[in-house]
Formats: C-alpha cells, sequence, structure tokens
C-alpha cells in the first residue's frame, strides 16, 4: 500500500513538472494593428469652438452677396462653404469682410478661412496656405453695350478703366500698363462700384472676373457688355488658410475632394452657372 502512494506521488510530481515546462513561454495573443480611419478629421484649431468662421467680401455675385428678398447670404461660395463646414461636422459662420483687409483678417485670426472668389497666386501663397483649386476663372472686360469703341486689350489705350482694389483684375489693369497700354486705372472698393462707374460715364470700362461680368450683362444686356481677349490667362481660386494651421487645410482639401467625387459639387455649380 505504502509502495503504491509512492509511485502515485512520483508520478503527480513528473506530471507537474512537465505542466511547469510547457507554460513557461505562455502563448502571445498578437495585439490587433490600428490604423487612422479613413475619415479621420485632422487636429487643427478654430476661431470658435465648433463653428468654422469664414471671412467673404459679401458683394460679388453669383459667388457671395446678400439676398434682396432674404436678407441672407448666397452665392456660390456661401453654398460651397456650408457644404464643407457639414462634411466636417461644424456649424457655419460668414464675417462680411472688405477685401482689401481680408488676408490681414485671417492672419489675425478673426476667422478661420477665406473663401471670396480669391485667386490663387505666388504672392498671395507667401502669406497664407491655399486649399486645391476649386474654380476655374478668367478677366474680361466690361463695357458699354453701346460702345463699340472697344474690342481687345489694345483698345484700352487711352480709357478709363475701373477696377476693384487689390483684385487680379486690378493686377492685370497694371500688367497692361507695364506692356505699353496707357490707360487709366480706376480703383474701387467693390466690384459694384466699378460696374456702376461704367454706367455713369466715369469710366470707359472694367477688368473683373468672367462670371462676374457674365451675370452683369444677363441681368443688364441693354448696359453692359463682355469683352474677351487671350492676354488674359485662366486663374484659379483656393480657399485660403493660415499657414500654422495645416490640419484645417487637409481637412478641407478631403472635403472638398468628396464634394467633386459624389457630384455635389457639380449640384452647387449648376445652381449658380447653368450647366
Amino acid at each position: 500500500m505504502k509502495k503504491m502512494w509512492f509511485v502515485v506521488v512520483v508520478l503527480l510530481i513528473a506530471i507537474g513538472f512537465a505542466g511547469c515546462t510547457q507554460s513557461e513561454t505562455p502563448k502571445q495573443t498578437p495585439a490587433p494593428t490600428q490604423t487612422p480611419a479613413e475619415n479621420e478629421i485632422p487636429k487643427y484649431y478654430l476661431v470658435t469652438e465648433g463653428m468654422l468662421t469664414v471671412g467673404s467680401d459679401i458683394a460679388y455675385p453669383p459667388f457671395e452677396f446678400t439676398d434682396e428678398k432674404t436678407g441672407k447670404y448666397a452665392g456660390f461660395d456661401i453654398d460651397l462653404m456650408t457644404e464643407i463646414a457639414k462634411r466636417l461636422g461644424l456649424e457655419v459662420k460668414f464675417v462680411n469682410t472688405a477685401w482689401d483687409g481680408i488676408i490681414p483678417g485671417l492672419l489675425s485670426k478673426k476667422y478661420d478661412v477665406i473663401c471670396s472668389a480669391m485667386t490663387i497666386t505666388e504672392e498671395r501663397a507667401k502669406q497664407v496656405d491655399f486649399s486645391e483649386p476649386y474654380f476655374e476663372a478668367k478677366q474680361v472686360i466690361i463695357t458699354r453695350a453701346d460702345d463699340t469703341s472697344i474690342q481687345s486689350v489694345k483698345d484700352l489705350d487711352g480709357k478709363k478703366v475701373a477696377v476693384q482694389q487689390g483684385t487680379t483684375g486690378d493686377f492685370a489693369a497694371e500688367r497692361l500698363k507695364e506692356k505699353g497700354i496707357n490707360l487709366e486705372i480706376i480703383r474701387f472698393e467693390g466690384t459694384p462700384e466699378a460696374l456702376m462707374a461704367i454706367q455713369k460715364g466715369d469710366a470707359d470700362a472694367a477688368i473683373i472676373d468672367n462670371f462676374v461680368a457674365y451675370l452683369a450683362v444677363k441681368k443688364d444686356p441693354k448696359v453692359y457688355r463682355v469683352v474677351e481677349d487671350p492676354e488674359f490667362e485662366p486663374e484659379y481660386y483656393g480657399i485660403a488658410v493660415n499657414k500654422d494651421n495645416k490640419g484645417l487645410l487637409e481637412a478641407i482639401n478631403k472635403a472638398l475632394e468628396e464634394i467633386k467625387k459624389d457630384g455635389t459639387y457639380d449640384k452647387i455649380y449648376e445652381k449658380w452657372f447653368g450647366s
């Protein structure tokens, strides 16, 4: 009987050692690989938490203007930025800002971005970062419908030409002067004032963005006439962001890409410019 117990104890000890040997290196369950979500929004700062604040010179139809019937802001840029804010899970707020102070306002963080039919230029890109282009435009000459003396940029020689100060229309007029076209530049705070100068006879013509000019002609075909010239090359609008806010720039570019891919951009475009 004692011998039997002795055998049993020896067997139990042997089994115990065998178990310890197998468990010396326990099996490790590999940790799941963590990858960032495809639509994860990069980190960025906002002037107001939960709000995308947009600086815009809201006197530039059809891109941004005040609807006379509703008193609300409307236009292509307004709809585009409203959609971008929605894609980022943010509310949107527009700050009406005079053009000559619009970049300083962004730099002083009065708003998060500028969306105001702003052409991407090398000079502006020294101060701000731009999103991917969202609109192609071109400068044109707009003059009185009954004035047939202006058919090209060369015919602006000796003429008074209205522009909105600090815009690519202003820059284009300056380049024409540098090329030897002797025109007089009259600068205004906004494009509506430049167009009014043509009506009043204070200016012979204006140099402005093509879609704004076409809208003016569509509204008052007996007042205005558009003249195109190959001298004016295509230019592209971008959304301006502070250089220290790269995350917001990336988030806007992602939203803009989605809007273009899923057809939302085309719907907004057709609403304001037709097919």
